[in-house]
Protein backbone atom coordinates (compact mmCIF):
# COMPACT_ATOMS: atom_id res chain seq x y z
CA UNK A 1 0.00 0.00 0.00
CA UNK A 2 1.28 3.03 -1.54
CA UNK A 3 0.86 6.37 0.90
CA UNK A 4 1.20 9.75 -0.16
CA UNK A 5 4.40 11.40 1.27
CA UNK A 6 1.95 14.82 2.08
CA UNK A 7 -0.49 12.32 4.80
CA UNK A 8 1.40 11.46 7.92
CA UNK A 9 1.29 7.75 9.21
CA UNK A 10 0.72 6.86 12.24
CA UNK A 11 1.93 2.45 13.88
CA UNK A 12 4.08 0.63 12.58
CA UNK A 13 4.13 -0.13 8.68
CA UNK A 14 6.82 -2.88 9.22
CA UNK A 15 4.67 -4.80 10.79
CA UNK A 16 3.26 -8.06 8.93
CA UNK A 17 1.43 -10.67 10.25
CA UNK A 18 -2.03 -11.48 11.58
CA UNK A 19 -3.92 -8.05 12.79
CA UNK A 20 -7.70 -7.40 13.15
CA UNK A 21 -9.93 -6.51 10.85
CA UNK A 22 -10.48 -2.46 10.43
CA UNK A 23 -14.23 -2.53 12.32
CA UNK A 24 -12.56 -4.13 15.33
CA UNK A 25 -9.98 -1.37 15.50
CA UNK A 26 -12.82 1.24 14.78
CA UNK A 27 -14.52 -0.18 17.45
CA UNK A 28 -11.69 -0.93 20.27
CA UNK A 29 -11.21 3.01 19.66
CA UNK A 30 -14.79 4.16 20.29
CA UNK A 31 -14.24 2.06 23.11
CA UNK A 32 -11.59 3.57 24.47
CA UNK A 33 -12.49 6.82 23.68
CA UNK A 34 -15.75 6.21 26.29
CA UNK A 35 -13.78 5.49 28.79
CA UNK A 36 -10.90 8.11 28.79
CA UNK A 37 -12.47 11.00 26.35
CA UNK A 38 -15.94 10.87 26.57
CA UNK A 39 -16.27 14.62 25.07
CA UNK A 40 -13.94 13.52 22.07
CA UNK A 41 -15.99 10.32 21.75
CA UNK A 42 -19.40 11.97 21.77
CA UNK A 43 -18.20 14.65 19.18
CA UNK A 44 -16.99 11.20 17.34
CA UNK A 45 -18.05 10.83 13.48
CA UNK A 46 -17.44 7.61 11.07
CA UNK A 47 -19.00 8.04 8.43
CA UNK A 48 -20.42 5.00 6.51
CA UNK A 49 -19.24 5.60 2.76
CA UNK A 50 -18.46 1.95 2.59
CA UNK A 51 -20.78 -0.52 0.16
CA UNK A 52 -22.83 -0.60 -2.40
CA UNK A 53 -25.53 1.83 -3.20
CA UNK A 54 -28.40 2.06 -5.44
CA UNK A 55 -28.19 4.54 -8.41
CA UNK A 56 -31.23 6.43 -6.83
CA UNK A 57 -29.23 6.62 -3.28
CA UNK A 58 -25.75 7.62 -5.26
CA UNK A 59 -28.35 10.47 -7.27
CA UNK A 60 -29.91 11.43 -3.35
CA UNK A 61 -26.82 11.87 -2.06
CA UNK A 62 -25.35 13.93 -4.25
CA UNK A 63 -28.40 16.30 -4.50
CA UNK A 64 -28.31 16.27 -0.78
CA UNK A 65 -24.25 16.99 -0.25
CA UNK A 66 -24.39 13.31 1.63
CA UNK A 67 -20.84 12.15 2.45
CA UNK A 68 -18.23 13.13 -0.17
CA UNK A 69 -16.10 10.28 -1.85
CA UNK A 70 -13.11 9.01 0.05
CA UNK A 71 -14.63 10.49 3.21
CA UNK A 72 -12.05 9.57 6.44
CA UNK A 73 -13.58 6.79 8.98
CA UNK A 74 -12.21 9.18 11.81
CA UNK A 75 -13.27 12.71 11.95
CA UNK A 76 -13.35 14.75 15.31
CA UNK A 77 -14.60 18.29 15.24
CA UNK A 78 -11.84 20.91 16.86
CA UNK A 79 -9.47 23.22 15.99
CA UNK A 80 -7.54 21.89 13.95
CA UNK A 81 -10.58 18.78 13.30
CA UNK A 82 -8.64 15.23 13.08
CA UNK A 83 -9.13 13.81 9.77
CA UNK A 84 -8.04 10.12 10.28
CA UNK A 85 -8.38 7.17 8.03
CA UNK A 86 -8.23 3.91 9.43
CA UNK A 87 -6.05 0.89 7.75
CA UNK A 88 -5.27 -2.51 8.92
CA UNK A 89 -2.28 -2.77 11.46
CA UNK A 90 -0.98 -4.89 8.29
CA UNK A 91 -0.94 -2.49 5.63
CA UNK A 92 -0.09 -4.95 3.10
CA UNK A 93 -3.92 -6.04 4.07
CA UNK A 94 -5.42 -2.50 3.11
CA UNK A 95 -5.92 -0.79 0.16
CA UNK A 96 -7.27 3.06 -0.49
CA UNK A 97 -10.62 3.52 -2.27
CA UNK A 98 -11.39 5.68 -4.60
CA UNK A 99 -10.93 9.37 -3.40
CA UNK A 100 -9.67 8.61 0.48
CA UNK A 101 -6.20 9.87 0.15
CA UNK A 102 -7.40 13.01 -1.97
CA UNK A 103 -10.16 13.89 0.72
CA UNK A 104 -7.04 13.66 3.00
CA UNK A 105 -5.17 16.16 1.33
CA UNK A 106 -8.13 18.06 1.19
CA UNK A 107 -8.93 18.54 4.36
CA UNK A 108 -5.03 19.35 4.92
CA UNK A 109 -5.29 22.66 2.82
CA UNK A 110 -8.60 23.15 4.88
CA UNK A 111 -6.33 22.96 8.27
CA UNK A 112 -7.45 19.79 9.47
CA UNK A 113 -4.93 17.47 11.32
CA UNK A 114 -4.65 14.43 9.11
CA UNK A 115 -3.19 11.26 8.99
CA UNK A 116 -3.63 7.52 7.91
CA UNK A 117 -3.30 5.67 11.02
CA UNK A 118 -2.55 1.53 11.12
CA UNK A 119 -4.71 -0.63 13.47
CA UNK A 120 -5.65 0.64 17.18
CA UNK A 121 -2.18 1.72 18.61
CA UNK A 122 -1.87 3.65 15.39
CA UNK A 123 -5.11 5.58 15.57
CA UNK A 124 -5.08 5.95 19.28
CA UNK A 125 -1.42 7.77 18.48
CA UNK A 126 -2.90 10.20 15.97
CA UNK A 127 -5.52 11.01 18.44
CA UNK A 128 -2.71 11.69 21.28
CA UNK A 129 -0.60 13.89 18.85
CA UNK A 130 -3.65 15.71 17.89
CA UNK A 131 -4.41 16.15 21.02
CA UNK A 132 -1.57 17.67 22.63
CA UNK A 133 -2.58 20.44 19.56
CA UNK A 134 -5.65 21.01 21.51
CA UNK A 135 -3.98 22.58 24.96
Amino acid sequence: MKVNPEIPTFGDMSFRGDCPKEYIDQINFVSWLKHNYPMHRALFIHPKNEGKRSHNQVNYESRTGGIPTGASDCIIPGCPSFVVELKRQDHTKSQWQKGQQQYLIDAKEAGAFIGVAFGFEGLKDAFLQWLELQQ
